[in-house]
């Protein structure tokens, strides 16, 4: 694979459980989103400790990335700076790479190896945890969602380290 994207790992989370997923109609729950220097991606099953872990078999959504350069641009956008990345209770938030363009392909980082599946489609309840207005903002630029393929450990990357991103069909 030549021109191999390079991808930056800036912060890692796992959640012990959810908060809105499930609670349509119902408060939001409150568990936190825990900023980890590495996560152990279990092939098949999602993210040890997280709260998708074992899910149902096959889960589109066994692990979740989202573009800084989004949040980013949703800070600026709103003039809002007082929220980690976090509040868009995303697993992986990373820069360098479009995600959109690994929805449907198989891709390796640090040696884990995914299956883009779908966006992580905006919900209504982003308006109200980051920003009114955000739900719309992130039409097409959710994020991603994607099955693990092998087991190994993503590691935050230290430095502005980047790492390639091998894409397969």
């Amino acid at each position: 694979m030549t021109d191999e994207p390079a991808i930056t790992i800036q912060h890692l989370f796992i959640s012990p459980g959810h908060n809105f997923f499930g609670h349509y109609g119902k408060p939001p729950g409150e568990n936190p989103m825990v900023e980890v220097q590495e996560i152990h991606c279990i092939a098949g099953r999602g993210l040890e400790g997280d709260r998708f872990l074992n899910f149902k078999p096959d889960y589109k959504g066994q692990i979740t990335f989202f573009p800084a350069e989004i949040y980013d641009e949703l800070c600026a956008r709103f003039d809002v700076w007082d929220k980690p990345p976090s509040v868009f209770r995303r697993n992986v938030i990373t820069r360098g790479v479009d995600l959109n363009t690994l929805i449907g392909r198989e891709f390796t980082i640090q040696d884990v190896r995914f299956l883009g599946t779908a966006e992580c489609s905006p919900c209504h309840w982003q308006d109200g945890a980051f920003a009114p207005g955000t739900e719309e903002a992130l039409q097409g630029r959710g994020g991603l969602r994607a099955r693990i393929l092998t087991d190994g450990v993503l590691r935050v990357d230290g430095g502005g380290t980047r790492t390639k991103v091998a894409v397969g069909s």
